[in-house]
């Protein structure tokens, strides 16, 4: 779950006459970031145009700012849409995205968002996305949800690289396991539902091949990169405690222990078949995603 911050002045809205031109430009909001920018790539190696909405972009954009949403909607065909957590303008979007002649969309949700209290009761995050994925189903026109599980690159571009290269994680999880999902997975499988029909209306839970726990992730990461972390699992008020010390707000902290609840719980370890359905093959294996990123540990 990731934040975007951008914005520039407005524009006018274009006609859907325009819009829906199959050589015209597809939206990625976020596409900079950890799973935008892949969707950018795998557009781009299908040939697609792609406008970027990101902080520096092709266009920027501001959920919190309704004056850049014109100009970043401005004569698109399609939009993959990524939300900032706790902040519901999503059904806002889609109505001046629709009205701007947008027929097509992909949204990134996560895994267990319709389960309730799956990530502790009242979690924002789990409200905004369920809030886009309503949003979407009540649009009129084409629409695919992604809900993917914890992303692999949390290891080597995310908030758990830093202590695997000092040599320590430790977490609240205790001895939880994660069906880790590769963002390239994520990626790509987006990119086929925004130039491919037969994905209309359909929801895919997205996961890797194979479930492990943090101890095994680290294992797998000390064999491709020589670079030996450990596991320390603590209680949820320490872990709390330990962010609240390292700047973290309360809120904060407890939404991120909140966040570690599905594999503590040991319901983060269930394997899906969305990318399969998407892409027709496997997921794309720890193992694998470990050897191809074991610099990012190294000195």
């Amino acid at each position: 779950m990731t934040t975007w911050e951008v914005g520039v002045a407005t524009g006018p809205l274009p006609s859907p006459a325009v819009t829906t031109a199959q050589d015209a430009p597809i939206l990625v909001i976020g596409g900079t970031g950890k799973t935008g920018r892949r969707v950018v790539d795998h557009l781009r190696a299908r040939g697609a145009s792609v406008r970027v909405a990101a902080r520096h972009g092709d266009v920027t954009f501001s959920w919190t700012d309704r004056d850049t949403w014109a100009p970043a909607l401005a004569g698109v065909r399609a939009v993959h849409i990524v939300a900032i957590d706790g902040v519901s303008r999503t059904d806002e979007f889609v109505a001046a995205a629709v009205e701007a002649g947008v027929r097509r969309f992909t949204l990134l949700s996560a895994r267990g968002v319709d389960v309730p209290d799956y990530y502790g009761e009242g979690n924002a995050g789990a409200a905004t996305h369920l809030l886009g994925e309503r949003a979407l189903h009540e649009s009129g026109v084409d629409w695919t949800v992604l809900r993917p599980g914890w992303f692999m690159q949390n290891f080597d571009e995310g908030i758990f690289r830093d202590d695997v290269r000092r040599g320590e994680l430790r977490l609240a999880a205790a001895e939880g396991a994660a069906a880790f999902v590769d963002a390239e997975d994520i990626g790509e499988v987006a990119a086929v539902a925004l130039t491919e029909d037969g994905h209309a209306g359909r929801t895919y839970d997205l996961t890797g091949p194979r479930a492990l726990t943090f101890h095994e992730a680290l294992a797998e990461i000390a064999d491709a990169s020589g670079v030996t972390a450990r596991y320390r699992p603590i209680p949820e008020a320490e872990f709390i405690a330990e962010l609240v010390e390292a700047g973290w707000s309360p809120s904060d902290a407890a939404l991120w222990s909140a966040a570690l609840d599905p594999i503590r719980r040991g319901v983060e370890g269930a394997l899906a078949d969305g990318v399969q359905q998407v892409l027709g093959r496997e997921p794309r294996d720890f193992r694998a995603f470990a050897a191809a990123a074991r610099d990012a540990w190294r000195d």
